[in-house]
């Protein structure tokens, strides 16, 4: 298997999170003999200084060249007082829309291991397995009108769908549901908004399409509270931009870390791959940041762009046979450590080479 992708680690902690994520990869390609390429392009706050732009033409040219992108993260508090227009999130902005992809896929599942790190209790969230199918390129993120009118006090954002917009992401998650546990929830707010209630009628309709996937509708709100109380109910749970956004970081809690959380960005021209956490400047470059997320989201480049499924699944079983063995990174430590070993980002990546490599010498035996 030969990929072409490009890294764009961005700001804060995504150079040292991307750099194990492709150190993983790399292994990979090692062991079974494929063809990975990468190239290294700038985003988000570090393009502001080094280019004068969030997203410099170069960067979008070599990803719209690229079999699969992967990117660290962006943002800084240093960008705070620019227009949202100029600040490093309008880079990751600009490089979705244009790359084209309209499924933002989230994973979030329970390691019992970190069972501990998590507010709920281990019997609900034990067993837990959410894949959320978020609507990335509509809705208030996108949507126009838009704006700060600073002399008269007011802003505004417009909340926008059409229905083929709607129906194209509702198919991916009825694909996914098929090859799941066959059970699709929708969320919206259509007892309010107008355009949620088109969002609902569209699930209906795409759902004819799969009756062998069970459908089911819940409030933003009702979901909010349900996630927390029986996650396991759950399986595939497809949302509109901004609910999604904010349901899928609020499930880092059945994982135990936000530093956990791996995305894909799928059906467009180009699949963007990103670790759902943020830039965390308060820890960039001290040795302290979590590079789980970014690995397992480089699993999801090997699923997704690659079609190599054993090597994904080795990534993800070896993440989960690292934290079995009692390694951690310091976000994923609450109090007692007796039987844990603590780990830089750096040793925490060599930990999970090291055990890919057994998983897939094993596989090869």
């Amino acid at each position: 298997m030969k990929l072409k992708i490009l890294v764009t680690a961005g700001d804060g902690i995504g150079p040292e999170v991307t750099t194990e994520a492709v150190a993983a990869l790399k292994e990979i390609a090692a062991l079974g003999g494929h063809e990975f390429a990468f190239a290294e392009k700038r985003i988000g706050g570090v393009a502001i200084v080094q280019d004068g732009t969030p997203l410099p033409a170069d960067t979008l040219e070599a990803a719209l060249a690229s079999d699969a992108v992967l990117l660290g993260a962006v943002g800084g508090n240093e960008f705070n007082s620019l227009p949202p227009d100029k600040r490093p999130e309008a880079g990751l902005l600009q490089i979705r829309a244009a790359l084209g992809g309209f499924a933002n896929l989230r994973p979030a599942f329970a390691f019992k291991e970190l069972a501990v790190n998590s507010p709920l209790k281990a019997e609900i969230v034990d067993g837990a397995d959410v894949l959320f199918v978020r609507e990335l390129l509509g809705g208030l993120y996108f949507g126009r009108p838009r704006e700060w009118n600073q002399s008269s006090g007011e802003a505004w954002n417009t909340m926008r769908y059409t229905r083929d917009e709607v129906a194209r992401v509702a198919r991916i998650a009825f694909e996914l549901a098929s090859k799941r546990r066959k059970k699709l929830t929708s969320v919206d707010k259509a007892n309010v908004l107008e355009v949620s209630q088109l969002w609902r009628a569209t699930v209906n309709e795409v759902a004819k399409e799969f009756p062998g996937v069970t459908v089911e509708h819940q409030y933003v709100d009702a979901m909010a509270m349900h996630l927390m109380n029986r996650p396991r109910d759950f399986d595939v749970v497809l949302t509109e931009n901004l609910f999604g956004d904010i349901l899928s970081d609020e499930s880092a809690v059945i994982t135990g870390s936000l530093g956990m959380l791996p995305s894909a960005t799928i059906g467009g021209k180009v699949n963007l791959y990103e670790p759902v956490h943020g830039s965390a400047p308060d820890i960039a470059g001290k040795g302290l940041a979590n590079p789980l997320g970014a690995i397992l989201t480089g699993a999801l480049i090997l699923r997704h762009s690659g079609g190599l499924e054993a090597e994904a699944a080795a990534i993800e079983s070896a993440v989960r046979k690292v934290l079995e063995r009692g390694f951690r990174t310091p976000d994923l430590v609450r109090g007692n450590t007796q039987g844990l070993t603590v780990l830089s980002t750096k040793e925490m990546g060599a930990k999970v080479r090291e055990t890919v490599k057994e998983k897939l010498l094993a596989l090869s035996h």
